[in-house]
């Protein structure tokens, strides 16, 4: 019979106290624990480097969703993510050029994209177009440019040099706040220039929305309320937050699961 794995069952349990949005303390857990403040701090340091938390001083404290990395992001909530994307990938027509931002759940967008379509995936996300190449049906272009890696992504010169050149019939722009009067917003101030190009360049505007982006608390608007023509909601979303939306002249769909 296999021994348990003790630190990583001990890093699991600090893992699921920050994702339940709990800070932690770093001489509480090692008398806890029963074990040195060195071992907590390396524990901490190990769940950082997945991008599951931010060290601070004296412990770590949670990072909210939005501004997790990709990597921390792929494999989370992949019921509603499905959800999302199953609702999302409805819109979409036969015969389209189809952008698809950087973002987890956008990954999962691809395997629901509809078949035999005559569809071209374009991206600026790496995990995008990986996922797209396995579909085998698409044709895929991936814009260049310097990888963010807390993005997935290129969002540099480069890769606004290379979406002008694109005529796009739909997009999913990722989106890490929705706002009545701000309208779509990004966490980082560098996917500003990026994002409203994307806006730009697609007749068609699509964001995926789980519940928390109606509620983040992010700072860069790039595009207004109006201009993204169609929010994909989960079932389960605020009804205050999806009506004061619905009331400021936002076309919603709310994602069924099944």
């Amino acid at each position: 019979m296999t021994a348990p794995d003790l630190p990583r069952a001990r890093r699991d349990l600090i893992a699921d106290r920050l994702a339940a949005g709990h800070p932690v303390v770093a001489t509480e857990l090692a008398a806890e624990f029963s074990l040195s403040e060195d071992a907590i701090r390396r524990d901490l340091r190990a769940l950082a480097a997945q991008g599951l938390c931010r060290r601070v001083y004296g412990g770590a404290i949670p990072i909210p969703s939005h501004d997790r990395p990709i990597t921390a992001r792929l494999h989370e909530n992949p019921e509603r993510k499905t959800a999302l994307a199953r609702a999302g990938a409805a819109t979409v027509q036969p015969g389209e050029l189809v952008f698809l931002d950087s973002g987890s759940t956008n990954v999962t967008l691809v395997d629901h994209l509809p078949e035999e379509a005559d569809l071209t995936v374009a991206t600026n996300g790496v995990d995008v177009a990986a996922a797209a190449l396995r579909r085998q049906d698409l044709r895929v272009l991936l814009l260049g440019g310097e990888v963010d890696p807390h993005l997935g992504g290129s969002v540099d010169a480069a890769a606004v040099a290379s979406l002008q050149r694109l005529r796009i019939d739909r997009c999913f722009v990722g989106v890490c706040g929705m706002d009545v009067h701000d309208g779509a917003m990004a966490t980082h101030y560098n996917e500003v220039v990026f994002k409203r190009t994307l806006v730009e360049r697609s007749l068609h505007r699509v964001a995926l929305l789980s519940s928390d982006k109606l509620a983040a608390s992010v700072h860069y608007s790039f595009a207004a309320l109006t201009e993204i023509h169609t929010l994909v909601v989960e079932h389960d979303a605020d009804p205050t937050r999806v009506q004061a939306l619905l009331d400021a002249g936002a076309r919603i769909i709310r994602a069924e699961t099944f």
